[in-house]
């Protein structure tokens, strides 16, 4: 039984997405899951619009997921160089050996007269291929044409007559007309390759048994199937994942979340969370479990689970998904993880001491059951580490301003500078008490207070809350809360 052996070939034209990487994650799954081998390949002969940067938020992206190339840049292997624009003699020496069995030829054709010739086409409804006027050309006039410093490009010459067909292990049976097809470019007039002469010539170079990539390459497959039956090298087998959707059902856009991949990790989403996520964009296990930890995705990963049709991409999904490994996380790598956000906002120093580490697990223990993502953390934490912090507008009028409250923290005031005790049950009796003191009942107690001490009308539980902001703070903005109170009334 063969070894399988996958390859993810991004071009560095344009940051990672989340096309392009659910199916690196296939690749990868697909190579643990079997024991292959699953290797990185650059593919940057399109000189004119590499991004800079791109390469190695590539490399990112995939280290941030865990899913680590076995070959590739960076980590070496025996099928190198794994850059195509490294291995130009390497196609040379092969474009020459289809020039040679005459299954490709050179093109001296303008861009001009290109151009003319397919706007006839389209304007007699036929179809849009090269009418093969260079084909004619003989040896020496081909000669002639390079002796004068004209810059061609070579052409596959495509069969006029039958079909091209493949298997697709998610589609079956797939043909196309080779009549329809164009004598492709396989070497551009720069000396680079095209994307289909090169991945056809590297795959089978390094030996790749399975080629997964978008469902838009369908229509480019018969091509590639022609160079492997030109070589007369075995082709290796074609998976095409379906397209990934917006919500509704269009073509997935920057309004449906489809950014820069690593705006995700940015933003705050976890990496066991977004690999679970883009692999059930388009795989699926079997019944309505959709929550896998790592190890279980690559035992159950098979092309059969695969599916033929398109999948949605749900941001609000994957938001719940992240929430739910939020609240499973361990608390010291989830602090670790919130840090960076609360310290760019300024909450909390570049270099924390020890008691502001301990302080900033305690305030993430509390708000881990209602983060969906991490950078949620500043907003929903930001009571904790500003010195007075502002009271919401709605809040005020709602409880600071009913009667009783200057009353109610006199009372409370004095309780809690009493309390030597001071814990979550310790808390809860000295407010409660406060309140009965007054008639009052549980709601018209804790409401107000969390307004006195948060500046906020929600958050995480009032006593628990009150227990991490310690008696110091408590007392600070008790006191700072009735004494905006006492001017309200003075005025």
């Amino acid at each position: 039984m063969e070894r399988v052996r996958v390859r993810f070939a991004p071009s560095p034209t344009g940051f990672a997405h989340i096309g392009n990487m659910r199916n690196a994650v296939f690749d990868w799954l697909l190579a643990r899951h079997t024991g292959g081998g699953f290797i990185l390949r650059i593919e940057d002969t399109d000189r004119a619009r590499l991004v800079p940067g791109a390469l190695e938020e590539i490399y990112e992206s995939l280290r941030w997921l865990g899913a680590m190339w076995d070959e590739g840049p960076e980590v070496g292997g025996p099928n190198g160089p794994y850059f195509q624009s490294e291995r130009l003699d390497i196609y040379s020496r092969y474009a020459q050996q289809l020039l040679e069995q005459g299954d490709a030829y050179y093109c001296f054709c303008t861009t001009e007269r290109l151009a003319e010739m397919r706007k006839e086409q389209e304007a007699g409804k036929q179809p849009t291929r090269y009418d093969r006027l260079c084909l004619s050309l003989s040896p020496d006039e081909v000669e002639e044409k390079l002796g004068e410093g004209l810059c061609g490009v070579l052409r596959f010459k495509v069969p006029s007559e039958g079909r091209t067909a493949f298997t697709d292990l998610v589609r079956g049976g797939i043909a196309f007309e080779n009549r329809l097809l164009d004598d492709f470019v396989i070497i551009k007039s720069d000396g680079y390759p095209t994307y289909h002469f090169a991945s056809v010539v590297d795959d089978y170079l390094m030996e790749i048994t399975h080629v997964i990539r978008s469902e838009e390459w369908i229509s480019s497959t018969p091509k590639h199937i022609l160079l492997y039956n030109a070589f007369g090298w075995e082709p290796p087998k074609f998976v095409h994942p379906p397209l990934i959707l917006g919500p509704d059902r269009t073509k997935l856009s920057k309004r449906h979340g489809a950014v820069r991949f690593l705006d995700y990790k940015e933003r705050g989403f976890l990496p066991e969370a977004m690999l679970n996520f883009i692999t059930l964009l388009g795989w699926s296990p079997g019944g309505e479990r959709e929550l896998f930890p790592v190890r279980e995705l690559i035992d159950r990963f098979s092309i059969e689970g695969i599916v033929d049709h398109p999948v949605i991409f749900d941001i609000q999904k994957l938001e719940w998904m992240n929430g739910v490994y939020i609240r499973e996380a361990d608390i010291g790598r989830l602090t670790q993880l919130c840090l960076p956000y609360l310290q760019e906002a300024g909450l909390v120093p570049e270099k924390p001491t020890r008691d502001e580490l301990d302080y900033t697990r305690k305030v993430v223990a509390l708000e881990q059951e209602r983060l969906k993502v991490l950078s949620e953390i500043v907003e929903s934490a930001r009571f904790f580490f500003e010195a007075e912090p502002e009271y919401e507008e709605k809040g005020v009028k709602k409880w600071l301003g009913r009667d009783y409250m200057p009353d109610l923290l006199r009372r409370l005031i004095a309780r809690v500078e009493e309390l030597t005790d001071f814990t979550v049950e310790g808390i809860e009796k000295a407010v409660r008490e406060a309140g009965e003191e007054m008639g009052l009942s549980g709601g018209q107690v804790i409401h107000p207070v969390r307004m006195a001490v948060t500046g906020r009308t929600v958050g995480p539980g009032l006593f628990e809350t009150m227990a991490v902001l310690g008696k110091d703070r408590n007392l600070f903005r008790l006191n700072r809360t009735l004494g905006m109170l006492s001017e309200v009334v003075a005025d």
